[in-house]
């Protein structure tokens, strides 16, 4: 399957330094990137999604650097999805869903019967059909999120970025979207997602834990060695435990 990796990518931003030297390759299955506000999480995966150029360092896909491949292309093996979204708009959420099968049929072709299948498959994985022919201005937060997400999910793509994918989501639903992220990882996808919610995190299959701009450690979920790398980044603040059969992430109460 077609590699997506960061070769030594550094960045700086308003003159702060927000990626150092960073290297990895996505691996197979779910990951989650985590780490203290201001890790350089999000740019990350800018960076990997081609929306952000390094300012050193390089994103490969499969053989090539990431900008030497056509847009379409890139668009069909990497489906993205912002922390915030668009807000207002006259279109529906199946119309903004169907958005994401553009990079298949560009701009001016009509849907097909495989694109309209795959848009009323991603609605139903993303819990939003009900609501598919509302205009996205009338939905709330998590209406709109998991319309967002759907759009990600129609393109698709062998790899799958998804930042904040639990945003505006009450509790169920965030439960409802990890559960979505473990069967695309098992379907065969690579899913790369920022979470702040650690307990949702630690369900992934890898972690990649980043504090000032670089990644300290990088293992699978279980691993207690990045479950200390995650424990030092918050500072004491909160403790791994293991709660029926799941890791968890709980509060370091203690003085």
């Amino acid at each position: 399957m077609t590699m997506l990796q960061a070769r030594h990518v550094s960045l700086t931003l308003g003159g702060q330094p927000v990626l150092r030297d960073v290297s990895v390759t996505v691996p197979p299955g779910w990951t989650a990137v985590i780490g203290p506000n201001g890790a350089g999480k999000s740019t990350l995966l800018r960076v990997l999604a081609g929306l952000q150029m390094p300012d050193q360092g390089q994103v490969w896909l499969g053989d090539q650097p990431l900008e030497l491949w056509p847009a379409c292309q890139r668009a069909t093996h990497l489906a993205w999805l912002a922390q915030h979204g668009e807000v207002g708009g006259e279109l529906t959420a199946r119309e903004v869903v169907r958005l994401g099968r553009l990079p298949h049929r560009g701009l001016f072709a009509a849907p097909t019967a495989l694109d309209e299948a795959a848009v009323d498959q991603a609605l139903q994985d993303a819990e939003c059909a009900a609501w598919q022919h509302r205009r996205l201005h009338e939905l709330s937060g998590g209406e709109r999120q998991r319309v967002w997400l759907a759009r990600a999910l129609a393109v698709q793509a062998p790899f799958l970025l998804l930042d904040e994918p639990t945003t505006h989501l009450d509790p169920p639903h965030q439960v409802a979207v990890v559960r979505l992220l473990m069967r695309q990882a098992r379907a065969g996808g690579r899913v790369l997602s920022v979470l702040h919610d650690l307990s949702l995190a630690l369900r992934a299959d890898h972690l990649w834990v980043m504090q000032q701009g670089q990644l300290v450690s990088a293992g699978a979920a279980g691993d207690p060695v990045v479950h200390a790398a995650l424990e030092h980044v918050f500072g004491g603040a909160i403790c791994i435990q293991k709660i029926d059969s799941h890791w968890c992430s709980v509060p370091h109460l203690e003085p």
